[in-house]
């Protein structure tokens, strides 16, 4: 079982590496229409880039990031079986080149050869009442688009920004202004509101988990989000920053309760090759997105 579940992990993988997800490639095609120029021409490369990655199983960015898996998964499932699956899968990844060797010890500046290291591959779970189910989502969160995060503690008065939505807004504004071509636009922007400061950007990590089509299930919030992706590709910084119309794909909020004393606004920004993808076990059947 253990071997199977770890072939399993393996193809997600593969597959979040070097395959670029239906949804990321159609959105990135979609901007080539409205794009003209160096923009489109920048774009139209990235998606050749995929195609070429798609098609040799090689990474679609050589820098692969950090592993971070969310596992959902029935009562009948053993969690420490499922994480020595899908350590056995990134050591093979690496193995197989599917990975770029990213663990390093802050300390000693060692490289592991292999992303297992402390807090890699990272790995949360959460229980559901569906025996005999796992649900697994993974993404490859690159070094580039990880140094464009941050976090904000309002009220701000370099930016004006107090404890409202105008506040928010300006944050998330000044953070996709700060990104510029750094983070490898067009980006994602993934925003947690609220919390304390280790929970606030896990919530902004949380949000790269949804598809860029989806819709916020809070009514204020999806409205900020269309608004804010719009306002932002009117920045033309465009595709890596070499102008253009295109400077986000989406911008995805999610929100916490917060201490009275606290106000984060936090960000996490996802690159181009928005490597995520999702799996699902059922018995024996195993099925991608």
């Amino acid at each position: 079982m253990k071997g199977k579940m770890s072939e399993s992990f393996l193809e997600l993988v593969r597959l979040a590496a070097c395959d670029l997800a239906p949804d990321v490639e159609k959105a990135i095609r979609d901007a080539i229409k409205r794009e003209e120029g160096r923009a489109r021409s920048t774009l139209d490369w990235m998606l050749k880039n995929a195609d070429e990655a798609r098609k040799n199983s090689t990474p679609i960015c050589q820098d692969t990031g950090s592993l971070l898996f969310k596992v959902r998964y029935g009562p009948g499932a053993r969690t420490t079986e499922i994480e020595e699956a899908i350590k056995d899968a990134v050591v093979e990844a690496t193995r197989r080149s599917y990975l770029r060797p990213n663990a390093v010890d802050p300390v000693t500046g060692k490289n592991s050869g292999n992303n297992l290291g402390l807090g890699s591959p990272t790995v949360h779970f959460e229980p559901i009442q569906d025996d005999g189910r796992i649900e697994a989502r993974l993404v490859l969160k690159g070094g580039g688009s990880e140094n464009c995060g941050v976090q904000y503690s309002l009220p701000d008065s370099k930016l004006k920004a107090g404890r409202d939505m105008l506040g928010i807004k300006r944050c998330i504004l000044d953070a996709a202004f700060k990104a510029q071509g750094f983070g490898c636009a067009p980006g994602t922007l993934g925003v947690g509101i609220g919390g304390d400061r280790m929970s606030s950007y896990l919530e902004s990590k949380e949000q790269l988990y949804r598809m860029l089509d989806d819709t916020n299930s809070d009514p204020l919030l999806a409205g900020v989000e269309e608004e804010l992706c719009e306002k932002i590709n009117r920045l033309e910084i465009g595709p890596m920053g070499f102008g253009g119309l295109t400077t986000v794909l989406g911008v995805k909020i999610g929100k916490r309760h917060r201490l009275p004393a606290c106000f984060f606004v936090s960000m996490s920004y996802m690159c181009w090759a928005y490597r995520r993808r999702a799996m699902q076990i059922s018995g024996d059947k195993v099925s991608y997105s």
